[in-house]
């Protein structure tokens, strides 16, 4: 069972990421610069397993322009509206212009933060292990419900039709991926469909990475793949918009509750700036002055149950579950 695996933190191997090192750090001992499973130019010695911003206010950027950055995990143009109302409360709050960056990959993300051309992000669950320990991401803040709750799950889902009633059904065919940094767009699914069904891709399906789980979903949806992985919170807000139909796919496999995208910063912020985002995420109102909503609740109002306010969080805490899910799949946060 996949349950047993992560109990027993199998032991991980390679990564993802290519690194070109903009900025010289002066090399420490690993008493002076504990790092674990960080770069060679972070440091972790409160041992949050994330990045310390540096003690030297010299290494400390405080840029005149924010640039933000929401997961790829749909349409960008999309998202550029919907975080419109929240990215003018950044400005406010920090005294910063801010400007929406609309990538279109998780691996253009990451490489974004750790080259220094990106600030202030929302990485996808599985991309965040990766952006904590090659880019120096500093995550603090999920997006929950009014309840508290927060979180999604991974589906696979097919067309009605197809011949697959089950997972096993899956057997001879193609499964659509999104890409090898999601986590319910591949790793969860991989080390699942592992343990639980003794089923791997090439050996037992044919794997195909789509890029996005908005074109996993369309792909089942048009009949262009028979089967696919994705996360639930996507397909929901999708069906809200009317770009699909109920009865276009069908859940043949749903897991455990996976934590959603985690927001935060680039960890070389001074701290000043640093407590500004904060402040703008924490302090941000749904609702304008007026009593109507802010673009961002328009948006996220269309998960079910709907999103309406941003807890604290700790990569440590939160992602423990992601980070065992990687080591069962061979996975390590090496960056080449």
């Amino acid at each position: 069972m996949l349950a047993m695996i992560l109990r027993r933190g199998v032991s991980a191997a390679c990564g993802a990421v290519a690194a070109f090192i903009l900025m010289t750090v002066t090399p420490a001992s690993a008493e002076e610069c504990p790092r674990g499973d960080l770069d060679t130019r972070f440091c972790d010695r409160d041992g949050d397993l994330t990045a310390d911003t540096p003690s030297d206010p010299a290494q400390q950027i405080d840029p005149d322009t924010l640039v933000f950055a929401y997961t790829p995990v749909e349409d960008p143009a999309v998202y550029k509206t919907a975080w419109s109302d929240f990215l003018t409360n950044m400005e406010k709050v920090t005294g910063k212009k801010v400007l929406f960056f609309p990538v279109q990959s998780n691996a253009a993300q990451i490489e974004a933060m750790r080259s220094g051309r990106l600030h202030v992000a929302g990485f996808n669950t599985g991309s965040n292990p990766l952006a904590v320990n090659c880019a120096g991401f500093r995550s603090f803040t999920i997006m929950a419900q009014e309840s508290g709750a927060f979180g999604y799950e991974m589906e696979i889902i097919t067309f009605p039709g197809s011949g697959i009633e089950k997972v096993e059904d899956i057997k001879g065919k193609t499964l659509a991926f999104t890409s090898p940094t999601s986590n319910s767009g591949f790793k969860a699914p991989s080390a699942i469909l592992k343990a639980d069904f003794g089923m791997e891709k090439d050996r037992d399906f044919t794997p195909a990475f789509s890029g996005k789980h908005d074109n996993s979903i369309l792909g089942v949806a048009n009949k262009d793949y028979p089967a696919a992985s994705i996360a639930n919170s996507v397909k929901q807000r999708m069906l809200a918009r009317g770009v699909i139909k109920d009865d276009q796919v069908k859940v043949i496999y749903t897991s455990q509750t996976f934590p959603t995208t985690g927001f935060g910063m680039v960890y070389n912020l001074k701290p000043a700036l640093q407590e500004k985002i904060k402040e703008a995420f924490f302090g941000f109102k749904w609702d304008k002055p007026d009593g109507s909503p802010t673009s961002l609740k328009v948006e996220f109002s269309k998960s079910k149950p709907p999103e309406g306010q941003f807890l604290p969080i700790t990569y440590k805490s939160h992602w423990d579950v992601i980070r065992k899910i990687d080591k069962a799949n061979g996975v390590s946060y090496a960056c080449k």
